[in-house]
């Protein structure tokens, strides 16, 4: 994977958060990403779009024209639509807004390296609830649930738990990046709204012990 940010806080933190699951290499402008291109084989893009030498769209505006299929994520300011839109029009494969969850970051990953290899994750089924973790949505009897980010977020980190009673530390761990404040009562509100969304008994309490995804609905 290659890694294209020039904040070298953010940059370091991407590389050690990514390394845990993808080999990584970073470059901090558009001079040393075309470089790192030209030496490595490379499998993966992770491209933030603002760089001191340029905007990564030209970079992916580069790739595309020389035809290479390399999957690229952007990175974009969480108000920065017109970019995201050029970038998913040039090619890019998914784009993830800052400030981000690093736990985010890593799934969708993964589900674009599942497609390039067209190993696509079978649908999830918990009882009625369908979960599609290639297209991240969620169906209850047939019907499209619509959640915000951190209920998805939560949601997925239960599924992925699924079968293990999950402590709320564990959880607020995954939910959040290194940059976020965790309010004391955040677990229980977003479980609280899943279950509105979702059912009451979809998620189980243990008190002391934290939650588990059921499957009794």
């Amino acid at each position: 994977m290659l890694i294209v940010e020039d904040d070298p806080m953010l940059g370091d933190a991407l590389l050690t958060g990514l390394a845990h699951h993808f080999p990584a290499i970073l470059a901090s402008s558009l001079a040393d990403a075309r470089l790192r291109l030209d030496t490595v084989d490379v499998a993966l893009i992770v491209l933030d779009l603002s760089l001191p030498d340029g905007s990564g769209l030209d970079l992916l505006r580069e790739i595309r024209c020389a035809r290479k299929t390399i999957p690229v994520i952007i990175l974009t300011a969480a108000d920065a639509t017109r970019a995201r839109i050029e970038g998913l029009q040039l090619g890019a494969d998914d784009y993830l807004g800052k400030p981000f969850d690093l736990a985010e970051l890593i799934a969708r990953c993964q589900a674009v390296m599942r497609r390039v290899r067209g190993d696509l994750s079978p649908l999830v089924q918990i009882g009625s609830l369908h979960y599609d973790p290639a297209n991240r949505t969620v169906t209850l009897n047939g019907k499209d649930i619509i959640l915000s980010s951190t209920e998805l977020r939560l949601f997925e980190v239960l599924v992925a738990g699924r079968g293990r009673m999950l402590s709320k530390a564990a959880i607020e761990e995954r939910l959040y990046d290194w940059n976020a404040g965790i309010e004391s009562n955040a677990v229980e509100v977003y479980v609280s709204r899943l279950r509105r969304k979702l059912g009451k008994d979809v998620i189980r309490t243990a008190r002391g012990l934290g939650y588990m995804i059921t499957h009794h609905q």
